[in-house]
């Protein structure tokens, strides 16, 4: 099923009548992992026919207002909703000192547990794994400790090529082990090579999400092919210098990153309210960085 991403808030710092706050959604072959929670984001989730019982994890880039103060509601709401399943919350350990008093006075019998897992932003590291998918940290260069995610899924199994096992008598208990990339040998000593049985993997596909943060080498380092890079493009480059002084970035330095990195797609957002036209975004992006787009909200980008 492959990964899928869904934007559910692209602005900055304050919601308006026609962006929300930053969210997204990512759909890793039916197991869904939610990335930052602005303000509104349930909202979102529910426009978006997004089943808020299908969240288990969820990865706060930062802690601030913008990417978090959605958070108190959602827990709330999934409390009154019978949620019995653990949420699991990756985020700088501070998030934890502050949730915890509110959730003890607000939402004091959840039927559910909140785990914290405090996390160093400054590392790069993996904060979560399970059979298909690992999920590492980026560190970002923000005006308070930030990082990014990427997510890799894991090299896939090999797929029988049926023709050739029939024709060389393949035992059907030898086919998870040639999914495995063993090669076969039969009860005749006679051994046959892997790749005469099996065809190439599916390839494993990667989402690489960075915001907030100015432009940053170590980005560049870290997000290296990866199949679809989401990186905050907060102003135009008329702003440039506006940008460095406040940590953010430019649409052009996103599409620098993009394009040094050797990445397949560009995904804009992040994009300060100032801006009501944001097609200049993809223009000047696509001036350094052709296959750029707008993170628009409500759309699904399939990786």
């Amino acid at each position: 099923m492959g990964l899928s991403v869904t934007i559910l808030g692209s602005n900055s710092a304050l919601p308006t009548s026609e962006r929300n706050p930053t969210a997204q959604v990512l759909n890793a072959s039916g197991r869904f992992f939610l990335i930052d929670c602005g303000e509104g984001t349930q909202l979102q989730l529910r426009r978006n026919r997004v089943h808020f019982g299908r969240i288990h994890h969820i990865f706060i880039s930062h802690l601030h207002g913008d990417h978090v103060f959605g958070l108190p509601g959602l827990i709330s709401s999934l409390g009154l909703l019978g949620r019995t399943a653990d949420l699991h919350i990756y985020a700088l350990a501070d998030l934890e000192i502050l949730l915890k008093p509110w959730l003890e006075y607000f939402c004091r019998n959840l039927p559910f547990q909140v785990v914290f897992h405090g996390v160093n932003p400054g590392l790069q590291q993996v904060i979560y794994e399970d059979d298909l998918l690992e999920v590492n940290t980026i560190p970002l260069e923000h005006r308070i400790p930030a990082m990014g995610f990427l997510f890799r899924e894991k090299i896939k199994e090999r797929k029988i090529d049926k023709v050739k096992c029939d024709f060389y008598r393949i035992p059907l208990k030898w086919l998870p082990k040639l999914k495995r990339g063993e090669d076969y040998l039969g009860e005749d000593g006679v051994l046959i090579p892997n790749n005469m049985l099996t065809l190439p993997p599916t390839p494993s596909k990667s989402y690489a999400f960075c915001t907030d943060t100015r432009f940053s080498e170590n980005v560049i380092t870290a997000v290296q092919n990866v199949d679809v890079l989401y990186h905050e493009s907060t102003f135009l480059s008329d702003n440039e210098e506006l940008a460095g002084k406040t940590f953010h970035s430019t649409a052009r330095q996103a599409a620098e990153v993009a394009h040094r990195a050797r990445v397949g797609k560009l995904l804009l957002g992040h994009f300060s309210s100032r801006y009501k036209n944001l097609d200049p975004f993809v223009e000047e992006a696509r001036q350094v960085f052709e296959n750029a787009w707008i993170a628009e909200e409500g759309c699904t980008f399939e990786i």
